[in-house]
């Protein structure tokens, strides 16, 4: 299936050997949808962290930083959708939490549903998927409105937490530290920390440690781009550094990672 295309997979609880793709922090070139029907868990989306449990539906925007873990007795489904896409989709981040069995049950339907179109691979498939999307996106929007599920005001230190991931979102690889970008966002680097560990609990060199990271480990483990052009993309002053960023941070080094991750790549 081409990488524009609509795609509905299981939800892979984390703990496996491929754990670090969700529980990173980390953004996506597509937007997301979440729906969790067993389990529980932790998510970080827009600057806090909060738990997951049983029937969330947990919207990720393109470019939004996000991190999730769940218990490997989690179960669920989720949809990719492209940027681009003809189906009008919210514009923020969101989980919502059901409890009731009608939304529940629908929105349980459309995704069974786009699913079993998707393994069938029939001839007009992305057609029929765009539009159980758009009815997903219906969904989405009713839910959102709902004055159960508008969002909690924000303090001013989630505001702030929210701010910084967004930045590092768009600004991980340029090179610059956490004080930096605290810089750049009127505020001591001190203070930054401090709201970034209270919402997230993460200071805010961890969660821009924890995104180059990520981005690193996807470079080596999915790409043959050569290690010292991975470095150098990331901001790093040289592939002497970046091979002990890696070491320090996974307990490997780059080619341990590749060569882990296909035994052919070495």
């Amino acid at each position: 299936m081409t990488l524009d295309a609509i795609r509905i997979t299981t939800l892979t609880p984390a703990g496996g050997a491929h754990d670090w793709r969700w529980t990173l922090v980390h953004d996506l070139p597509q937007h997301l949808l979440i729906w969790t029907t067993r389990g529980q868990g932790r998510l970080l989306l827009n600057g806090t962290r909060r738990g997951v449990g049983a029937h969330n539906a947990i919207f990720v925007p393109a470019g939004e930083l996000f991190a999730l873990e769940l218990s490997r007795q989690s179960i669920g489904l989720m949809a990719t959708i492209p940027v681009g896409t003809e189906v009008r989709l919210p514009q923020t981040p969101r989980q919502l939490r059901l409890r009731e069995s009608g939304p529940i049950a629908e929105l349980t339907g459309f995704l069974d549903a786009a699913g079993r179109e998707a393994a069938a691979k029939r001839s007009l498939t992305q057609d029929a998927l765009d539009g159980y999307m758009a009815l997903v996106s219906v969904w989405l929007r009713r839910q959102m409105a709902e004055d159960d599920h508008l969002p909690q005001k924000q303090n001013a230190g989630a505001r702030l937490s929210a701010r910084y991931c967004a930045r590092i979102a768009r600004d991980y690889a340029n090179g610059m530290s956490s004080g930096e970008h605290a810089e750049a966002l009127g505020v001591t680097g001190t203070h930054l920390a401090r709201a970034c560990k209270t919402a997230t609990g993460h200071t805010a060199a961890e969660l821009l440690s924890q995104r180059i990271l990520h981005a690193a480990r996807a470079a080596l483990e999915d790409t043959d781009v050569p290690m010292q052009d991975i470095a150098r993309h990331l901001g790093f002053g040289s592939a002497a550094y970046f091979t002990r960023y890696i070491q320090t941070q996974t307990g490997k080094t780059p080619s341990q990672l590749r060569k882990a991750a296909n035994p052919r790549a070495i």
